[in-house]
């Protein structure tokens, strides 16, 4: 079997693999010693490899069997049924007892805990002795301010201490490092099992559910709930570690200072309030708009940073007893202990907010894994009968409570019978065949199919990978089958001209091939899977007449490929009628009548009306014809169509392109366009604030220590005047910690509105950058690396780069002045800050090569993983009608633990870091407690105590700082990805100083002079030596053979193509001298492919909101649309699910009718706006818009040739050039290529003449 496992390349571009993976490179971690493991060492081959290189992802180490998604997501999936089955339990328990239903969900959150319970709790413990030994280092401290007081010799004991010191703060980094590695580990695993979760629940999903959950929410819920549970469980321990932090912190201080602790727990009762207070607010505002970013919480995360509770404590302190005197040991040790409360203070903000949105998401997720889902039971697969197919008085509906579309259905298919299902639009053929794929809900009767199934929707769904793995969808290859199938669906000359063959890639959603060529992928794909049944949802459509003939007679007839098997084709094409077994004609959602087309013609007079366009004997006189031509020409079609085909393949197909990784350094440039957005006022004003707090920071913690060594020295009368000054010095210390509150708020004000300005000036620019693209841009990129730009990208500009450069400024601005207090107080402690400071710089340069890179190669495995997603959703119907689902959910499970294998190496790369560079700063803790043991009594207490408590916290300063350094560098990488498309060649200006007349244009003549276009530099003319002209209000047809050119030429009118040469000029003015929005909003398209937003049917036709009800409901009259739209409940105000699927194709071209009504302009072009339509309904729209559009110029591009035979005049091109340009009846006389292309779709000089006076 096939795969579609995803790699990266040689040179960092991403590319799709087939078959195995090479030689993977197992994790080591298994096998190292414990030395290793507790220091990473076993990762140094990866950071050493990445300082030589850029890495790649065949670098990486894969991840350990029980950290993938292949072990992660069944174990979860095992979880969340029991779970469910416990909740119908106590449902029905519940119900029983109280004889009321109970609508208790099935708790995600009780699944998750019963999954990673043993992990939860392994992380607990390493974070539980991490605190302990945080509160170790301070009493330690206090020990050896006591022993430099006490002791006149300085002996072991202090060397003792010291060693202890360093032993503490050691095993502390040790442990810490430990337990962020397996607690980011189990955080990405959570993330791993809810998003396996909901891929595999959205390919359940019934269509009622499908409509309640767009596709976009569904991607936010993997995006974004998902990830809010991910960073919940990497905080989750904060829950209990914040409080105990806090007893602990105040239980020591109480030690130190008494009752005087109580004015700590003052604070923190005033505090907490205002968190709780913030909290209900801030969750009002996630449940009103989910994507508003916290602004207010990280202002007071600010604030709570700023509180000094020091000075209410010490305050309280000189209350109680006037007598009280601070030492060097109670100052010091109090202010260590208020250092580590600082930082469950600073988190708590962040635990509460965390716990606020994690209730949204889960709630979110547990309606979403909640939703009602496809009932296999619903339609009976194991039943013992002669027919393929039976209905019994069956209904159906698309809402389990909606009215029915399909309505008291009776029917019968034998097995091998090709089947004909006709009627006008709307009438229930294809939803018929969704009935039959088990897609709609069953209101009553019973449906049975037998045997295996394939299903070629309307709308052909394409993958993004090689053409042969779209054909084979995941079967074993059969390369003799495989090139029958190839040659009946008439794909071989197609293969001959793609650039790789049958191993070309084709581009996300097909847009790098034509529609009859996606549509004949799609019916190779269902003919390869040798299923039974074949429901063929009208393939023929969009396939020029010739092709169509070929595969009918190769594929879907009784001599094709499939005349064995059961085939129900919907059609439009009434030829085909007399070779269907059995017709079933539907009419408003009912069989009106059903049997062979003899008996039908004899009984039914219906039938005859829709085919009295083209009568028995035309049909025989034109298939006797197209046998002469056809024999006569073959030669000349062959020739033609390779050269159609050679011009399709230099025209339009584009290869796409893979996601490039950059490599190196970020640029500075990068980092100075973010500080541009920020604005350079709020950058200074940033810089100043901090700098502030900083300074008076340092001057508190300096203040008293010179307090504390005053009050070491005085005598009794010095005591005494000593408490008299006391309260004045207290107010300089409380007036210091005023003025640096004044400053953290500030601070937190100005680059809240710096980031706010950053954020929105980033986002417009990627927004308009992208906009402004070519169309090739987005044929020749994934959806899923744009849309990763918008959510990731953007999110890691907004909430975290910001917060980055604050947190390295501020931490920078620490160190500088705790280095320059430990110099001042220590001199010689210079010599070892020196060498030690080099390593810290040494040790971040060698890491964040690699730590950089690895952060890209994440990056660009995210985006695999949303294009993945998207296209499984796009394709849901054909993926369930093949019965897909494991082989698409193991698929899911490969991009994601590509993007899990980044993961895991970019944890342990940092984890490797940390160990290191906090090892340097635990040796600078015991090169100060060593330097205050040598100084003796040369050395006051009090410079011992500021010293070691400086020094414990430049062991934090200087760790984060570096790896705050790292952090930006590897932030700044989304940074880079949004401004890629900044260079990146943009479509013209929209406006420009040449604006048209506000009436223009106001004849409709368009004009190609010596027109030229191609649609890349580097391929050839697409279109060669166009010149031609239509009249005011002319009604122009444009065909020819696949490849001919048609939609290029359509596309150099919006100049979607760019010209290469010649110009085109409507009404006097050359288009190209204009701003695209002047011209297209001066132009009208109904395309080929009709383009619905979820919302309602009034807001489809007139977005805007400017015309009334009565033009809306005229409109609709015009496009046959009218009594549809009044038999529904809502009627204007009806919901149209995404893409309008709760539509038919042809209904959804009808609306796009309706729309271009409304939006009348001077010149419409129709791009096959009436292929999903049955013949009588084309009539009655054709003759819509010669009545209402008699004043435009219609330019029609057509493969149905009956839509533009009583056309003013026909183009006709070939190979990208005019073969052909006059009246259709001279063409015919002429008996050129259009009198070819007429005599295959079997129209002759009377049947165009009955079709115009019809």
């Amino acid at each position: 079997m096939l795969s579609s496992l995803r790699s990266w390349g040689a040179r960092g571009s991403y590319r799709r693999v087939r078959g195995e993976l090479k030689a993977q490179k197992y994790s080591p971690e298994k096998s190292a010693s414990f030395f290793s493991k507790v220091t990473y060492s076993w990762f140094s081959r990866v950071i050493t490899l990445g300082y030589k290189r850029p890495l790649e992802r065949e670098d990486l180490f894969e991840l350990n069997e029980t950290d993938s998604s292949y072990t992660v997501c069944p174990i979860f999936e095992k979880q969340w049924r029991k779970e469910v089955l416990r909740t119908k339990e106590r449902q029905k328990a519940k119900a029983s007892f109280h004889k009321e239903a109970d609508d208790t969900k099935p708790s995600l959150l009780y699944a998750l805990w019963n999954t990673f319970k043993s992990v939860l709790i392994q992380v607990a413990l390493f974070k539980v002795f991490a605190d302990i030994l945080s509160f170790t280092s301070p009493l330690i401290m206090k020990q050896m301010i006591i022993f430099c007081e006490q002791s006149s010799d300085f002996g072991w004991n202090g060397y003792g201490y010291a060693m202890a010191l360093f032993v503490v703060v050691f095993s502390q980094t040790l442990i810490l490092q430990q337990y962020q590695r397996f607690n980011m580990l189990t955080s990405a695993k959570v993330k791993t099992a809810v998003n396996g979760l909901i891929y595999k629940k959205a390919l359940l999903l019934s269509n009622v559910s499908r409509q309640k959950f767009s596709t976009g929410e569904i991607i936010n819920l993997m995006s974004a709930d998902a990830q809010q549970l991910m960073d919940m469980t990497s905080n989750l321990n904060l829950l209990w570690s914040v409080p105990f932090q806090i007893l602990m912190a105040i239980s020591l201080l109480w030690q130190e200072l008494g009752p005087a602790v109580l004015a700590v727990v003052a604070v923190l009762v005033f505090v907490i309030p205002i968190n709780v207070l913030a909290t209900t607010k801030i969750k009002k505002l996630k449940k009103s708009q989910r994507k508003i970013k916290d602004k207010q919480i990280k202002l007071l995360k600010e604030i709570l940073h700023g509180i000094k509770m020091s000075l209410a404590t010490f305050h309280v302190y000189f209350l109680l007893n006037e007598e009280n005197i601070l030492t060097a040991t109670k100052v010091f040790t109090s202010m260590s202990l208020f250092n580590i409360l600082r930082i469950p203070l600073f988190e708590l903000p962040t635990v509460i907010s965390a716990v606020v949105e994690t209730r949204i998401s889960l709630g979110r997720l547990e309606d979403f894994l909640n939703a009602k889902e496809l009932l296999p039971q619903s339609i009976e697969t194991k039943y013992i009968g002669d027919h393929a197919i039976g209905f019994t008085d069956a209904s159906f509906s698309w809402d389990e409570r909606g009215i029915p579309i399909l309505k008291d259905l009776n029917l019968k298919i034998p097995e091998g019978a090709l089947v004909g299902v006709v009627g006008q639009v709307g009438s229930g053929k294809s939803s018929m065949l969704s009935a039959i794929l088990g897609e709609m809900e069953k209101l009553t009767g019973v449906v049975q199919r037998k045997g295996s199934v394939a299903y070629v929707s309307q709308q052909a769904w394409i993958q993004n990978c090689t053409l042969q793995e779209n054909i084979l969808f995941g079967s074993v290859m059969n390369e003799e089958f495989y090139e029958q199938v190839l040659e009946a669906c008439a794909l071989l000359p197609d293969l001959e001209q793609l650039p790789k063959g049958d191993q070309t890639e084709i581009g996300e959603r097909g847009v790098t091939i034509s529609g009859g060529q996606q549509h004949r992928v799609s019916l190779a794909r269902a003919v390869y899977s040798r299923a039974d049944i074949y429901l063929l949802d009208d393939p023929l459509s969009a396939v020029d007449v010739h092709v169509g003939k070929q595969l009918f007679e190769k594929v879907i007839g009784s001599l094709g490929l499939l005349k064995n098997k059961t085939r129900i084709l919907v059609t439009h094409n009434l030829t085909l009628l007399p070779q269907m077994d059995l017709i079933v004609v539907m009419e408003s959602g009912r069989v009106a009548q059903m049997g062979t087309y003899q008996e039908l013609l004899s009984k039914t007079r219906n039938l005859r009306n829709l085919h009295q366009v083209i009568s028995e004997e035309e049909k025989a006189h034109a298939l006797k014809q197209a046998s002469a031509v056809n024999s006569r020409t073959r030669r000349k079609d062959q020739i033609r169509e390779q050269k159609d085909r050679s011009s399709l393949d230099q025209g339009k197909q584009l290869s796409m392109k893979k996601e490039k990784i950059a490599v190196g350094r970020v640029k500075f440039s990068i980092i100075l366009q973010y500080l541009q957005a920020f604005g350079w006022l709020w950058v200074w004003l940033t810089i100043f604030t901090y700098l502030g707090q900083n300074v008076l920071s340092v001057g508190q913690n300096l203040w008293l220590s010179a307090w504390a060594k005053e009050a070491k020295y005085m005598t009794m009368n010095e005591f005494t005047e000593w408490k008299q000054i006391r309260s004045n010095k207290l107010n300089v210390y409380g007036l210091l910690g005023l003025i640096k509150g004044l400053f953290v708020c500030s601070g937190a004000y100005v680059i809240t509105r710096g980031s706010l300005s950053a954020s929105r000036t980033l986002y417009v620019q990627l927004l308009n950058n992208v906009l402004h693209l070519p169309i090739q841009f987005f044929e020749t990129n994934s959806t899923g690396q744009i849309i990763s730009r918008f959510t990731k990208d953007i999110f890691i500009l907004d909430m975290r780069l910001h917060y980055y450069l604050r947190l390295w400024l501020n931490c920078t601005l620490e160190v500088i002045g705790t280095i320059l207090v430990i110099v001042g107080a220590l001199p010689l402690f210079i010599l070892g800050i020196i060498p030690v400071v080099f390593f810290y710089f040494s040790i971040q340069r060698y890491h964040v090569a690699s730590s950089r890179q690895i952060r890209r190669l994440r990056g660009a495995s995210s985006s695999p993983v949303i294009s993945h997603f998207s296209e499984t959703l796009s394709g849901l119907s054909t993926i369930r009608a093949f019965g897909h689902e494991q082989r698409f959910i193991q698929q899911n499970k490969e991009v994601v633990n590509e993007n899990l294998v980044c993961f895991y190496n970019n944890v342990i790369s940092d984890r490797w870091l940390s160990v290191r560079l906090e090892f340097l700063g635990n040796l600078l803790v015991l090169l100060a407690a060593l330097l205050a043991v040598l100084a003796g009594n040369s050395i006051d207490s009090a410079i011992v105590g500021l010293s070691i408590s400086y020094t414990l916290n430049i062991t934090h300063s200087l760790n984060f700082w570096v790896k705050k350094t790292s952090e930006i560098e590897n932030n700044a990488v989304s940074l880079e990805r949004v401004r890629e498309y900044e260079n990146m060649d943009k479509e013209a200006p929209w406006i420009t100083s040449r604006r048209p007349p506000l009436q223009w244009p106001n004849k409709g003549v368009v004009e190609f002079i010596n027109y030229q276009a191609r649609y890349r530099d580097d391929l050839s003319l697409a279109l060669q030596d166009i010149t031609f002209q239509t009249h005011g209000e002319e009604k122009i047809g444009i065909v020819g053979r696949t490849g001919a050119g048609k939609s290029t030429l359509s596309n150099c009118l919006f100049r979607i193509v760019e010209r290469a040469g010649g110009k085109i000029i409507i009404d006097g003015i050359d288009i190209s001298t204009i701003g695209l929005h002047d011209l297209r909003s001066k132009l009208n398209i109904i395309p080929q492919h009709p383009i619905l937003f979820s919302g309602t049917l009034q807001m489809n036709l007139d977005p805007l909101n400017k015309y009334s009800d009565s033009k809306l409901w005229k409109v609709l009259e015009l496009c046959h649309l009218k009594e549809f739209v009044q038999s529904l409940p809502e009627k204007l105000l009806y919901e149209i699910s995404e893409g309008g699927e709760n539509l038919s194709v042809g209904q959804r071209q009808l609306l796009c009718l309706a729309r271009a009504l409304l939006r009348k302009t001077k010149i419409l072009i129709l791009d096959e706006a009436t292929a999903s339509i049955d013949f009588e309904t084309d009539k009655l729209v054709q003759t819509t818009i010669r009545k209402e559009f008699s004043d435009c110029t219609i330019l029609t591009i057509a493969h149905r040739l009956q839509s533009i035979i009583d056309s003013n005049r026909v183009l006709v091109l070939d190979s990208g050039r005019i073969v052909e340009f006059e009246a259709p009846q001279k063409l015919i006389c002429q008996k050129g290529l259009f009198y070819e292309m007429t005599t295959e779709a079997g129209i002759t000089q009377d049947s165009r003449t009955k079709h115009k006076l019809l």
